[in-house]
């Protein structure tokens, strides 16, 4: 009977929690990592941009979440940040807008319980669909996708197909959030994108030739002219215009807040210091 009641006594807070849904907002800023951020050797911290989103998270019990994402960030980079010579003179840039929508799975590694004003850290990780469109970061704003800059729409190469502007990311990282009361939470969270392209900046590969561009086509002249933008000129074609060993990464780092306006009433709320109401969940 002793051992029974022991049992009991260990598994009372998960079986008495709550399940619960919270909605919140995040803010905070995004950075990556690619060709255009000195050949994917290190962020350029001035090229952190602003990052918001909103969620929902439903709370399966005091370890475990499930939560659904949708982030709007953009991202940018430009050789002229670098300070080696052979960046420098490549020359190329870029921005794009990211929309994301994901799904993770959280583990509350302390537990969370907001009823007892809890805190917790937490790991996180699941899958993300994003848009991106990068464009060259001037004032004229020209999207490099459809004009081929590597030679993906050239009959000379035929392994360089155009990359999809939809793709599927793996979003994972920590965070660390906080019961300031019952209802409203707080938090921060650091989070990677692991990408399946290395097309987020347009480059990746080598120079193509420029004679291989379609001459009928009124936009070779551009394609020609931002495929190769290099300051000392020349013709580079099979050179090295991007770095072939790594996809790119995009990471985001956000302030959350978040409500929960679910109270099943299976655990006593701090108001009135009570920990014990036993009932049904009602939603």
């Amino acid at each position: 009977m002793k051992k029974i009641l022991f049992i009991l006594l260990l598994i009372s807070p998960a079986t008495t929690f709550a399940q619960y849904l919270e909605v919140g907002g995040s803010v905070g800023g995004s950075n990556y990592l690619g060709e255009l951020a000195s050949n994917s050797s290190d962020f350029q911290f001035s090229e952190t941009n602003l990052a918001a989103g909103g969620f929902l998270r439903f709370n399966l019990n005091h370890l475990l979440a499930v939560k659904l994402h949708g982030q709007f960030t953009k991202v940018s980079g430009d050789d002229a940040n670098s300070s080696n010579r052979d960046i420098l003179n490549r020359n190329l840039n870029f921005q794009s807008s990211i929309r994301e929508v994901g799904l993770t799975g959280e583990f509350n590694i302390l537990g969370f319980d907001p009823y007892a004003g809890s805190f917790s850290p937490y790991v996180f990780a699941g899958i993300a669909f994003y848009n991106f469109n990068p464009t060259t970061a001037d004032s004229l704003n020209i999207a490099l996708q459809p004009l081929g800059t590597e030679g993906q729409y050239n009959d000379d190469y035929p392994d360089r197909l155009p990359y999809e502007l939809n793709q599927i990311a793996v979003p994972f990282g920590l965070g660390v959030k906080y019961a300031v009361t019952e209802n409203l939470h707080l938090g921060l969270e650091v989070g990677a994108r692991k990408l399946f392209t290395d097309y987020l900046d347009d480059v990746s590969l080598t120079y193509p030739d420029p004679e291989s561009f379609d001459p009928l086509d009124p936009n070779t002249p551009l394609a020609v002219s931002l495929s190769n933008r290099t300051l000392a000129g020349g013709l580079l074609t099979g050179q090295g215009r991007g770095d072939t060993n790594a996809n790119d990464w995009y990471f985001i780092a956000n302030f959350t807040v978040s409500f929960n306006f679910i109270d099943s009433g299976t655990i006593g709320g701090r108001r009135g210091g009570r920990r014990n109401k036993i009932g049904c969940p009602t939603f």
